[in-house]
C-alpha cells in the first residue's frame, strides 16, 4: 500500500483545482514548501500572496478577499492557524461567514521531532465550536484531494486538517467524497470503530486482526467532523459498543461528537481512544503514536475489553 502524506495531495489539489476555478487565491504564512502551496506558487504567482510570519493577517487578508468574490485557501501549520490566529478566525471569518478554506498542515502527533510546541492535538475541538464552520479531516490522499474540492464548491468556512507524515493510501479514484458524510469501510455486528484522519489505516488494520478472532468490527471512516453524519452514526450504534480513533485530544474532537450524537440519540457504551489530557513531545511519529497508544495492537485490546472478551 503506498504512503503519501495529506499536505503533498493538498498541493496538487489546489494546482489542479485552480486551473478550473479562477476565482480561487492561496495564501501562506511564510511555510508554502512545507505546506506545499508552493506548488501552487509557482504555476499561478498572480495568485500566490505569502504573508509571512503574521497568521493573525493571513486570516483577516483572507477574510477581506473573500468579501471581493475570491476563494481565498489559508495555509498554515494547524497549531499557528487555530492557536495565533483564533479571534480573527472567530469574528472575522465565521461571524460574517465568509468563504474562507482554511488548510492547516502538520497537524497532530506525526508532526514528530518538531515536539510539543508544533503538535496541533486540538485544533478540531477548537474549530468545531465556531458556528458557521466546516471541519474535515481526511484519511489519505486520495480523500484529500476530493475534500479540496468539495471545500472550493462550498460556499462557506472551511478548516481542513492535513498531515506532514506519509500515510496508507486506502482509496481510489472512484471513492465519492461528500461534504457531510461518513462511509463504512467494512461491514460488521460485534464494535463499531469510528476513526479519522491518519487513524482509519489503523482501524482497518485492527479489523482484520479482530477477524482472525471471530469478532466482526464495522469500520466507519468520518472525515467531515463538523457538520457530523448523524444518520451513520446511529448504524453504527446498532453494534454492541462503539469505539473512536483520533489523532486528537479525546476532549473535544471526534470522540466527543460522536458520544454528543449518541448520548442523545441512541446511548451504547463507547470507548474513545485519543490523546489523554497531555501534550505530545518529540520523537518519530512511529514511536510517539505507539507510545500513546494510537495503534492497531491498542485497537485490538480495547474492542475486547468493550465486548467483555479476555485476552
Amino acid at each position: 500500500m503506498p504512503k503519501i502524506a495529506t499536505r503533498e495531495a493538498y498541493g496538487e489539489a489546489l494546482t489542479e483545482i485552480g486551473e478550473k476555478i479562477k476565482e480561487i487565491v492561496v495564501l501562506d504564512a511564510d511555510l508554502s514548501k512545507s505546506t506545499k502551496t508552493s506548488v501552487f506558487a509557482k504555476k499561478f504567482p498572480e495568485r500566490f500572496f505569502n504573508i509571512g510570519i503574521a497568521e493573525q493577517n493571513l486570516m483577516g487578508i483572507a477574510a477581506g478577499l473573500a468579501t471581493c468574490g475570491k476563494i481565498p485557501f489559508a495555509s498554515t501549520f494547524a497549531v499557528f492557524a487555530t492557536g495565533r490566529a483564533f479571534e480573527q478566525i472567530r469574528n472575522s471569518i465565521c461571524y460574517p461567514k465568509l468563504n474562507v478554506k482554511i488548510a492547516a498542515s502538520h497537524a497532530g502527533l506525526t508532526v514528530g521531532e518538531d515536539g510539543a510546541t508544533h503538535q496541533s492535538i486540538e485544533d478540531i475541538a477548537l474549530m468545531r465550536t465556531l458556528p458557521n464552520m466546516v471541519v474535515i479531516n481526511p484519511a489519505d490522499a486520495v480523500e484529500t484531494k476530493k475534500a479540496i474540492y468539495a471545500a472550493a464548491m462550498y460556499n462557506g468556512p472551511v478548516y481542513i486538517r492535513l498531515g506532514r507524515h506519509p500515510v496508507d493510501v486506502i482509496f481510489d479514484e472512484s471513492y465519492e467524497f461528500q461534504l457531510g458524510k461518513g462511509i463504512v469501510l467494512r461491514e460488521g455486528k460485534d464494535v463499531a470503530i469510528i476513526a479519522t484522519g491518519v487513524m482509519v489505516a489503523e482501524a482497518l488494520k485492527a479489523h482484520e486482526e479482530l477477524k482472525k478472532e471471530n469478532i466482526h468490527a464495522m469500520v466507519v471512516n468520518i472525515s467531515t467532523i463538523k457538520p457530523i453524519d448523524k444518520e451513520l452514526l446511529l448504524k453504527a450504534a446498532d453494534c454492541k459498543a462503539v469505539i473512536t480513533v483520533e489523532e486528537h485530544t479525546i476532549y473535544g474532537g471526534l470522540g466527543s461528537a460522536v458520544t454528543e450524537v449518541l448520548s442523545e440519540e441512541k446511548p451504547v457504551l463507547v470507548k474513545r481512544i485519543g490523546i489523554e489530557d497531555t501534550f505530545g513531545e518529540s520523537g518519530k511519529p512511529e514511536e510517539l503514536l505507539k507510545k500513546y497508544g494510537l495503534t492497531v495492537e491498542r485497537i485490538v485490546c480495547e474492542a475486547k475489553k468493550i465486548l467483555g472478551i479476555k485476552g
